[in-house]
């Protein structure tokens, strides 16, 4: 039998692809219409976000400790998260857990290193940008990574929240996010990280200048081969 699936969500853009993508690519596995069972979890983005513009990670583990919590009464085997930010608050509460975590930068991280990638720019919020979230794991995996400029990130981040979170895209903000990109590259990267569960929804491999890891679908796709046990 295939592993049960937690998602611990936080926004909800992000968790829909993470969840779609583990529907839609499970049939791959397992056969027309098929794929594992999930269950999710949420407090609202609102209460998240009151703790992170503090910013307090403590009480941002204290919320995804109790979505863990709700999740293994649930059923679920194993647990994931489809948003990055939120991340930082897991050392916290890791040895708390209920159930085994996949983390969103391992999954990254490992397909840097299966595609040969040696220098990884980040995007994301301007918190996870900012945090040691992805240079552990990529430091980890023998990677070394660049971060935007001071006013990029802040740009990035307006872009996040103004606008992707709510499932708003723009040719304006395509195109900001592309200049960021292409900055990241002329500085030495070889691929970047979309490291917000959102920005998938506006750049990919077709319209950015550098090869994209997309930590959503990586997430979900990790989360797939564990359920399934390849």
């Amino acid at each position: 039998m295939p592993q049960h699936i937690g998602i611990l969500a936080c926004s909800a853009e992000g968790a829909a692809l993470c969840y779609r993508t583990i529907c839609a690519e499970g049939a791959q596995f397992m056969g027309v219409y098929n794929h594992p069972e999930v269950s999710m979890h949420t407090y609202s983005l609102g209460e998240y976000m009151e703790y992170i513009e503090r910013p307090d990670w403590t009480e941002v583990g204290n919320l995804m400790l109790s979505s863990a919590h709700k999740l293994a009464n649930a059923g679920a085997d194993f647990l994931i998260c489809p948003d990055n930010t939120i991340h930082q608050a897991l050392p916290y509460l890791e040895h708390e857990m209920p159930l085994p975590w996949l983390h969103i930068a391992d999954a990254v991280a490992d397909e840097a290193n299966r595609r040969g990638f040696k220098r990884i720019g980040i995007t994301g919020t301007q918190w996870l940008i900012e945090s040691e979230v992805y240079p552990e794991r990529l430091s980890a995996r023998g990677l070394a990574f660049l971060r935007p400029t001071s006013d990029e990130r802040r740009e990035i981040n307006r872009i996040i929240f103004e606008e992707l979170i709510h499932g708003i895209l723009t040719i304006e903000s395509l195109g900001r996010f592309q200049v960021v990109i292409q900055n990241l590259k002329d500085a030495g990267a070889d691929a970047v990280v979309l490291g917000c569960t959102e920005i998938p929804l506006l750049i990919n491999d077709s319209n950015s200048p550098l090869p994209t890891l997309d930590s959503t679908r990586l997430l979900a796709r990790a989360a797939l081969r564990r359920a399934i046990g390849i």
